[in-house]
């Protein structure tokens, strides 16, 4: 990184400078607001393509815009917030313009099938082209947006923490507490059938029960991100950097430099995160479309009694994703304190880890019983209450591994980058290539951070899932292997920080 003649100084600083709990927890809150639409995403948005007439096999391209925006976004967010220099803060900017464009983006995507409608689309056909390309539009300023607003967030909530290990290990934990909240918010909406009756405008002859719903759900999210980004922004002030970044050096040299500085700590961190969300990404697409045509044997393009079946199957995943949210913010309170019991957040994060790979798993049994229940019930029912208990159990254990997954690689990242002097903004918005390229990439892992060629999950989970009949388990299987080899490298490689993190 840059030396100290490359940086303006501004103001010496210690951890007994670290801003009050109360401005961590305003900051860290922007996080359910963000979150509550994520869920949405999750949950909801591949059923609903499906039902605009796009195949599960292609689905899982749409999903592309994610990899390709954290990868491209973050980056150049945390390296551009690391040197602003504006009146109105380094971290603040790019969290007002990220908002509005999430609320932009889920005008788009809620109202896709009416504009495509009034544009040209005829509602006898399976695709609908028009509500298509507005969709995957609104995705994608959708993922950009939600890049642009999470790292300055992570970012600002480091530099409230000023090199205090314990306090940035307390910012993270909330910051993934406050992801559950907005998960739990997000899921409970999206597992209600008639939260639409509230908004009756939001149903048209384009757009059904199923899509109202979904409008109604992203009405709402705008209205709760704008809360809480607004309090956060307003109510916490930025804190005097103790250097701002002024070295002069091309973005795509200073990440150059960057990647050549980080240290065995952070690239270290960097391969136990890239397997981590190979295991993470299939499931995270095709959770709620595993239990409606997995668990349910319903179909988003079949008959009516197909189609509903399907439904309620989603339903049921959203109320699983619910419960997972619920499991993560418990956990993600306990993160400092379990860190301790263990000796460190890198053991809590390997354990955990094995968790992932058990839950995932467990998707393969539970998909065979319920097939066999299907052999001996009527047509088209729903599966006995056993097999949905269960469901929703493996998606509440999932909670467990995903507060890990939320806070500890980026804690551990601000650590490591507050001990080398690294930008805070720059260092996460690296650390997320580690999330982005395991859902990019499929050729040596170790180094496809640099040298990404092949988009990996999202590119194969489709074809893979269709080359093995269709569902979704192969891609889950996948995650469990990736998840095993995560926990391993977690407990043997990572390296402690200076505060036995």
């Amino acid at each position: 990184m840059s030396s100290s003649d490359d940086t303006i100084p501004l103001e010496k600083s210690s951890p007994s400078d670290s801003a009050p709990l109360w401005k961590v927890i305003a900051v860290a809150s922007i996080a359910a607001g963000v979150q509550f639409g994520w869920a949405l995403q999750l949950s909801l948005l591949t059923p609903y393509v499906q039902l605009l007439g796009v195949t599960h096999t292609m689905s899982s391209f749409i999903w592309l815009c994610g990899p390709i925006s954290g990868i491209v976004v973050q980056p150049i967010v945390g390296y551009t917030s690391d040197r602003s220099t504006s009146r109105f803060g380094r971290r603040k900017p790019f969290i007002a313009i990220g908002t509005l464009l999430i609320c932009l983006s889920v005008l788009l995507i809620g109202f896709a099938a009416d504009v495509g409608y009034s544009c040209g689309d005829d509602l006898r056909k399976k695709t609908k082209p028009r509500a298509v390309a507005l969709f995957v539009v609104g995705f994608w300023i959708l993922d950009i947006a939600n890049n642009m607003v999470q790292d300055p967030s992570r970012a600002f909530l480091a530099d409230l923490s000023r090199h205090d290990h314990r306090k940035m290990r307390i910012a993270n934990g909330l910051f993934s507490f406050f992801m559950a909240v907005g998960n739990i918010l997000g899921y409970a909406a999206g597992s209600a059938p008639t939260l639409y009756e509230f908004l009756p405008f939001t149903k048209t002859a384009a757009c059904d029960a199923y899509c109202a719903n979904l409008k109604t759900c992203f009405l709402i999210d705008i209205m709760l991100l704008v809360l809480f980004v607004v309090f956060a922004l307003v109510a916490v002030k930025e804190p005097i950097a103790d250097k701002i970044i002024d070295d002069g050096i091309p973005f795509f040299s200073q990440v150059k430099a960057s990647f050549n500085n980080l240290g065995k700590p952070m690239w270290c961190l960097f391969l136990v995160t890239a397997f981590n969300w190979i295991a993470w990404f299939p499931f995270l697409m095709f959770n709620t479309d595993w239990v409606g045509l997995e668990i349910y044997g319903g179909d988003p393009q079949g008959n009516a009694g197909e189609k509903n079946l399907y439904n309620m199957g989603v339903r049921t995943g959203a109320l699983g994703l619910m419960l997972t949210a619920a499991t993560l913010g418990t956990m993600s309170l306990g993160i400092d304190f379990f860190s301790k019991i263990l000796g460190g957040a890198r053991r809590l994060w390997g354990v955990v880890n094995f968790i992932l790979a058990a839950t995932l798993l467990s998707t393969l049994p539970l998909t065979k019983v319920a097939e066999s229940a299907r052999r001996h019930r009527p047509p088209q029912s729903p599966p006995p209450p056993s097999i949905k208990s269960g469901t929703l159990a493996l998606f509440a254990f999932s909670g467990i591994p995903q507060a890990a997954t939320y806070s500890i690689p980026f804690a551990l990242a601000s650590m490591y980058s507050s001990d080398s002097g690294a930008g805070h903004g720059l260092s996460l918005g690296l650390m997320n290539l580690a999330i982005c390229v395991p859902q990019a990439s499929f050729i040596n892992i170790i180094v496809a951070i640099i040298h990404i060629t092949i988009m990996f999950v999202s590119l194969i989970s489709g074809p893979w899932d269709k080359l093995f009949g269709g569902g979704n388990l192969p891609a889950f299987l996948l995650g469990a292997a990736s998840a095993v080899i995560s926990g391993v490298l977690a407990i043997t490689v990572i390296p402690p920080t200076s505060a036995n993190a």
